[in-house]
């Protein structure tokens, strides 16, 4: 049993019997002082949603560090974006709240009456916020060193990471999806979300019944291939349309049916290869400036003697964390890692930049040797982590001089706007944890978690992990209802 600091310590066995010899045991610790707080926890994780699941739950003072609750907060569980907590510390530790990404264009070759006789190369390192604009900005540059075509190929350099484009836990039915889209160190994003690797395809009734609906991709390009397989119907007709990447493909099949003056059909996919949708983008863009490729589009790495013709910075790391924490995006996380281990070990993969992570939670004296991690952002259901790990990581990292950074890319309870309340904007509303909880989401199949500060109505600053693993149906409610408790706390 943990023991707590100049406080008595209560401890509560409550053993069920369903059958004989068939005990199960659930240890939970507080302090004396914390009698009313332990008993309000106790009844929610007694809830018949969590009968059969695991819960492990951590409270403690952000002043002090002191434990306040536990309940099964040493064993480990999945924490799902909760990984996210370790992945973003690490990082902010490693590389710095003002770290950027760097996107660069080389020329090989001499520039003779505004040809260039060589090949033109797009390098990336990692970049995960390209927009069409930035390949803009980057073709004008190309344009201002007097190059108005080039004679040979246009060329994609990913190799500042290695080429494993998905963490290994990674299900086949998620490869599609935009929360599991392939990492490499040179893509490129729709929009202001910065899902990289993704492009929205968006699905608009056609004018008259019977016509296949329109479709429209952002950004534009010939990287996806269309297969329009829907029809547009009567205006009381049914909305069923689906929009899914043929698996190994770049073909992204549309079907179903759409009503007249209906709404939009819209999904974000991943497409297979975004350095080839990040190379599709510039060509594109070299077009509209005025610039003719004559060779093709190909995949090598830039040559030692080329000479740089362009470049882009990306925004500082610390508001990359907004996009980053606030919506949870999990192409940011894994970025993150590679980043990390190419920056520390001149190694841009998984494994090194895990080992970064282990590193850094040990320097603070959270033991990572009681958890597993296999990537960046909590996709995996291999992570395991305990939640006393994960509050103690929290108080912890209140003594670094990136924590305001840290603190301000949290979700907020119950605040609507999308880049502040994040993941937590349409939760929590109305009670005293609106606006109050500053907390890291979770959730996969079976997962929920939830993780950061709230002050009580004692004035009390405190520090919370929820992981609840194993149930079935919906316990997201008992969570919130965990952290309300918290922040009604009157001590």
């Amino acid at each position: 049993m943990r023991k707590l600091s100049n406080a008595a310590v209560l401890t509560l066995t409550s053993l069920v019997l369903f059958f004989p010899f068939q005990p199960v045991q659930t240890e939970v610790t507080a302090s004396l002082e914390h009698e009313e707080l332990v008993d309000q926890l106790n009844l929610l994780l007694s809830d018949e949603k969590l009968d059969g699941a695991l819960s492990g739950v951590s409270v403690r003072s952000a002043d002090t560090g002191e434990v306040l609750y536990e309940h099964d907060a040493h064993d480990r569980l999945k924490p799902a974006s909760n990984m996210k907590l370790l992945t973003g510390a690490a990082a902010m530790d490693s590389l710095g709240p003002e770290h950027t990404f760097d996107t660069q264009v080389f020329s090989e070759g001499k520039v003779k009456g505004g040809k260039l006789h060589g090949n033109l190369y797009l390098k990336g390192k990692g970049d995960p916020t390209l927009l069409y604009e930035d390949f803009h900005g980057l073709a004008q540059q190309v344009k201002d060193q007097g190059i108005r075509s080039v004679k040979g190929n246009l060329i994609a350099d990913d190799t500042w990471y290695d080429d494993i484009r998905l963490s290994e836990d990674i299900s086949w039915n998620d490869e599609t999806r935009y929360y599991a889209s392939q990492i490499s160190a040179l893509t490129a994003s729709p929009n202001k979300d910065y899902d990289a690797g993704t492009v929205i395809v968006a699905a608009y009734p056609a004018a008259e019944e019977g016509e296949e609906a329109v479709v429209e991709v952002t950004p534009e390009t010939d990287h996806v291939t269309i297969i329009n397989q829907t029809k547009t119907v009567a205006e009381d007709g049914e909305k069923d349309v689906t929009i899914e990447r043929k698996h190994g493909t770049n073909e992204i099949i549309v079907e179903g049916t759409i009503p007249l003056e209906g709404s939009r059909s819209r999904s974000w996919v991943a497409v297979d290869e975004p350095s080839g949708l990040a190379l599709d983008l510039f060509q594109r863009a070299l077009e509209e400036a005025g610039i003719k490729v004559k060779g093709k589009l190909t995949y090598a790495q830039t040559p030692e003697k080329s000479d740089l013709v362009a470049s882009h910075t990306s925004m500082a790391l610390e508001d990359l964390f907004i996009p980053f924490m606030k919506l949870s995006n999990n192409g940011h996380a894994e970025v993150l890692i590679k980043e990390m281990g190419r920056t520390v070990y001149d190694e841009g993969s998984w494994d090194k930049g895990l080992d970064v992570v282990e590193e850094y939670v040990q320097t603070i004296d959270v033991d990572a040797d009681t958890m597993r991690l296999r990537d960046g952002s909590g996709m995996s259901h291999v992570n395991m982590v305990p939640a006393d790990e994960i509050s103690e990581l929290l108080y912890k990292v209140r003594q670094e001089p990136w924590y305001d950074a840290f603190y301000t890319s949290l979700p907020v309870a119950g605040k609507e706007e999308r880049f502040v309340g994040g993941t937590l904007r349409n939760r929590m509303q109305d009670t005293a944890a609106e606006g109050n909880v500053h907390a890291k989401t979770g959730s996969l199949t079976g997962v929920t978690s939830l993780s950061g500060y709230v002050t009580a109505k004692s004035g009390d600053e405190l520090i919370f992990s929820i992981l609840l693993n194993n149930y079935l149906g919906s316990v997201q409610v008992i969570e919130d209802e965990l952290a309300v408790t918290l922040a009604e706390y009157e001590g």
